[in-house]
């Protein structure tokens, strides 16, 4: 090609509609199941919904999850359960965001939003504690400075999970399966399944 075949390349290209995004000013909407930066939850009611049982740990193919859970003070526990979270660091240099502890957390106190884009300035801020995890006393994700929410970035976080996990097999289509949350009640029941290759089960295994 010449440099006259090049430049009417060039000159055609600019009558055209752009199909770019002025990023960051403009930003592609996310999908549900997009993996983000985690947030740990609470119930309706306040109480966390970690338990400090530390499988989101034990199962991280990253290991980039450290948790040591702690008994419940008598008298204000922190959590429903017999323990809560203490400690909770998460070490995003090292976090594949693969949901996995999402899918192992036995309480849903873990989930991702679908923030995914972090400008740390030292290594330390990577890493992130609980305080920094921990939903406000809204319910809403913490905002940190170098993160940049958008909004409806924390909905339908790690709708994944509902869709490998037993209660996102379709014969759950329609089922609430979520327990409330602060801020955000109950969720919505999984919708959008298709139960043509879903496998018999014994009339046991749909009993629960």
């Amino acid at each position: 090609m010449g440099y006259l075949e090049g430049f009417a390349v060039t000159f055609k290209k600019l009558g055209e509609k752009r199909v770019t995004t002025e990023y960051p000013e403009e930003k592609r909407p996310k999908p549900d199941r997009l993996h983000g930066r985690h947030v740990l939850n609470r119930y309706e009611d306040g109480m966390e919904k970690c338990i400090g049982c530390e499988l989101c740990a034990g199962v991280c193919p990253a290991n980039c999850i450290y948790v040591r859970g702690k008994d419940n003070p008598d008298g204000d526990p922190v959590s429903p359960g017999e323990r809560y979270g203490f400690i909770y660091e998460i070490n995003y240099l090292r976090c594949i965001h693969c949901d996995m502890c999402v899918e192992a957390c036995p309480t849903e106190a873990i989930t991702e939003s679908k923030l995914f884009e972090f400008s740390f300035t030292n290594r330390a801020d990577a890493i992130y504690t609980k305080k920094e995890l921990l939903v406000d006393d809204d319910g809403l994700p913490q905002h940190l400075p170098w993160e940049d929410w958008r909004p409806g970035e924390d909905q339908m976080t790690s709708a994944w999970m509902r869709a490998t996990a037993p209660s996102g097999d379709a014969s759950y289509e329609g089922k609430v399966a979520w327990s409330g949350e602060l801020g955000y009640g109950v969720r919505d029941a999984e919708v959008g399944q298709s139960d043509d290759h879903v496998v018999a089960r014994s009339p046991e295994e749909t009993d629960h």
